[in-house]
């Protein structure tokens, strides 16, 4: 197969792992996302410093976590969750993770290139008329280097996220200055309210659909300890920052997202350079995951085909108006995605004991009734539950399928007993 195509319907092979710089920049050009920040400016608004950072922490290490365990299955197996989905649902059955995980994405994508063409108007003073069409340029633009692959995600993030990380410690620089020194910082005070359970589902939910898909490039990984350390890197430390970023810029301008946080510092150059590197790296890594269940589902290994129609798809999106709808996506995400995660993880240390078979000679069945009885189960107590959702999800889906793995199990010991 053409290393091009990045094998979206098998197994990375060895020689085409990758090192912890590679791994890093990738997964942290991904993470380094405006809606996340948007989430933090929320987070700053309702709480105080000290317990707006023990929600960060919490809620990005209980992300990291989860995370880091589907980046070390997918290193050892060299597949992505909609592949692992094939065990975990059926060859049919993972067809419902499939549309699940790609109808999020190209929800994420939607809303990324909306974001871009409308900041984009507001700072250089554009007509209202340009925006539909900057969002058919950005929807179309971003998803060249997804079309791509793999090497040139790598490439344009390790150009970004320096960058990037630059912007974001000048922006502090600035902003301690203006508000008279982190003592000033710490003794403000909410001005809104919001429930502490809902909070960190909120900061879960921010990227649980990219941990979740994260696979696509922790499977690249040379080994477990590469792929952990660096899903780490990118989704305790990373997103964290980008959430913190939110509230930072909330607390003291009123303004979540460090694109505007500069321009009201005065930096308008750094504002849109921003804006396009952080928008561009999550964008592209967005596509990319909507192509990867796009191929599951269609059993195609045209990867480039499926990413141009994603993109036409999102820019859709984006123009009927997905821009106002973040916060309500962002708790949904935080709902029905995890239990993919979970179920995954339980197949791979309870019933595989971590030797699964190989794809291609495997004997799966169409349709895995445990697994896919498992994850309405966990997404059922999720939704419904006044705790934090994505982990009441988590629980009770590996839960459920630990159970159900086991009467299945004893079923078959009975009736090869019977027999």
């Amino acid at each position: 197969m053409n290393t091009t195509s990045d094998y979206p319907l098998s197994a990375v092979p060895a020689d085409q792992r990758k090192g912890m710089w590679s791994m890093m920049s990738v997964l942290l050009g991904f993470t380094f996302f405006t809606s996340t920040m948007w989430a933090g400016g929320t987070l700053g608004s309702a709480f105080s410093f000290y317990e707006m950072l023990a929600i960060i922490l919490i809620g990005n290490a209980l992300l990291g976590i989860y995370a880091a365990a589907l980046a070390y299955i997918a290193c050892k197996t060299g597949l992505n969750t909609v592949l692992l989905g094939r065990y975990s649902f059926g060859l049919n059955g993972s067809k419902l993770s499939d549309f699940v995980l790609g109808f999020t994405q190209i929800g994420w994508y939607a809303w990324g290139t909306a974001t871009i063409a409308l900041i984009l108007v507001k700072l250089l003073e554009l007509p209202e008329s340009w925006t539909v069409p900057l969002m058919v340029v950005f929807g179309f633009g971003f998803c060249i280097s997804a079309s791509i692959g793999y090497k040139a995600l790598e490439l344009l993030s390790k150009i970004s996220v320096p960058a990037m990380l630059f912007f974001i410690g000048l922006s502090f620089y600035k902003g301690l200055i203006d508000v008279g020194g982190i003592g000033e910082l710490i003794i403000r005070q909410p001005s809104d309210s919001m429930p502490v359970a809902a909070a960190i589902t909120l900061v879960f939910g921010t990227f649980v659909s990219g941990g979740t898909q994260a696979t696509n490039w922790s499977r690249f990984a040379k080994n477990g300890k590469v792929a952990v350390l660096t899903t780490l890197a990118a989704f305790f430390v990373g997103n964290g920052l980008m959430v913190f970023v939110g509230a930072f810029g909330a607390s003291i301008y009123q303004q979540s997202d460090i694109v505007d946080v500069l321009v009201s510092q005065g930096f308008m150059l750094a504002a849109v350079l921003m804006l396009f590197t952080n928008i561009w790296t999550t964008q592209d890594n967005t596509i990319y995951n909507f192509a990867a269940a796009g191929c599951n589902i269609l059993r195609t290994d045209k990867r480039r085909l499926i990413t141009w129609i994603g993109a036409a798809i999102g820019t859709a999106m984006a123009i009927m108006g997905m821009y106002n709808m973040l916060i309500p996506f962002l708790i949904l995400l935080g709902t029905f995605i995890p239990p993919i995660g979970a179920i995954i993880m339980t197949d791979f240390w309870v019933k595989y004991r971590t030797q699964m078979p190989d794809l291609a000679t495997a004997n799966l069945p169409q349709y895995n009734w445990s697994g896919l009885l498992a994850y309405a189960i966990g997404s059922g107590c999720a939704y419904f539950s006044p705790w934090v959702a994505p982990l009441v999800g988590i629980l009770v889906s590996a839960a459920s399928y630990t159970l159900l793995l086991s009467l299945s199990g004893a079923k078959q010991r009975a009736m090869q007993s019977a027999q």
